[in-house]
């Protein structure tokens, strides 16, 4: 099970549905063009992940920050990135529908470490 780090209680949720049967071109432009730019501006992802029952053809990523500010700050790196307009460019045509949802972590003694 994947937790965010204590220090980073806020988590972004994000998923993409990806055009059917463009899922291997979609996860090739998004490693080769986005994730170099979201590594130097969001830092490494909680988890990564491609949906094999239920709802096909989506992509769920998540990225944990210490607040709303921390979480302003490094989306407007990463959206003034000069590279991730190449990668928004890119995969343009591959994505379908994208979500987006913020959770904050449960306050849980017993998940605390």
């Amino acid at each position: 099970m994947f937790t965010a780090p204590q220090d980073r209680p806020l988590v972004n949720l994000r998923v993409y549905t990806i055009t059917p049967r463009r899922m291997a071109e979609f996860l090739e432009v998004f490693d080769r063009l986005a994730m170099p730019v979201l590594l130097r501006s969001l830092g490494a992802p909680i988890g990564f992940y491609t949906s094999t029952v239920g709802t096909l053809n989506q992509v769920v990523h998540l990225w944990a920050y210490r607040d709303m500010a921390d979480m302003e700050a490094r989306w407007h790196a990463r959206d003034t990135d000069p590279d991730f307009a190449e990668y928004m460019r890119a995969s343009a045509h591959l994505i379908v529908a994208q979500e987006d949802r913020l959770l904050r972590a449960a306050p849980l003694p017993s998940l605390a470490r």
